[in-house]
């Protein structure tokens, strides 16, 4: 079976079906896709800006992070969810799409650069984790961060503007 065939098969299920055919399933998967990015982007922005040292200095990074974990994990959940619903309904399309193939490789970069962080940087973290400026490790995890997501979202945006022809 091909990638193609696939796509066909998933775009025939029933719940693609349902988002395909409902006049309120789309509408309230895209819904509950941007809440969860609301929680997740918006609050790891926060965790990010620490890292980088622009924004709530007076505060640990480890403190901001278990403080905010919470809700970007649970909207990370969320978008993963609606997500991956989105794409059995309209999976041909997305498969066929360079942003949607670009966005899955941003979204790899922002699981690798949070792997990398929470493994490898992370480790000396008593030693800078109350520091108002971080190292350039921790500054530069944080910059690619913001980056990668910040290109996860435009790519995003750019597959609803490409991906359906509008009247």
């Amino acid at each position: 079976m091909t990638i193609i065939e696939i796509c066909q098969w998933l775009e025939s299920t029933p719940v693609a079906r349902l988002i395909q055919e409902s006049a309120y399933g789309f509408p309230i998967v895209v819904a509950i896709h941007i809440l969860g990015l609301t929680f997740s982007v918006g609050t790891l922005l926060w965790v990010d800006v620490r890292m980088l040292g622009l924004s709530l200095r007076e505060l640990r990074v480890s403190e901001v992070y278990r403080a905010l974990a919470r809700w970007f994990l649970a909207g990370f959940a969320l978008m993963l969810i609606s997500g991956a619903t989105l794409f059995v309904a309209f999976a041909t399309s997305a498969y066929a799409n360079g942003y949607f193939r670009l966005k899955m490789i941003l979204l790899l970069v922002a699981g690798l650069n949070a792997l990398v962080f929470h493994r490898v940087t992370q480790r000396g973290g008593t030693l800078w984790d109350s520091a108002a400026r971080p190292p350039a490790s921790v500054r530069l995890a944080g910059l690619a961060s913001l980056v990668a997501w910040a290109g996860v979202i435009l790519a995003g945006r750019m597959m609803s503007y490409t991906m359906f022809s509008y009247p």
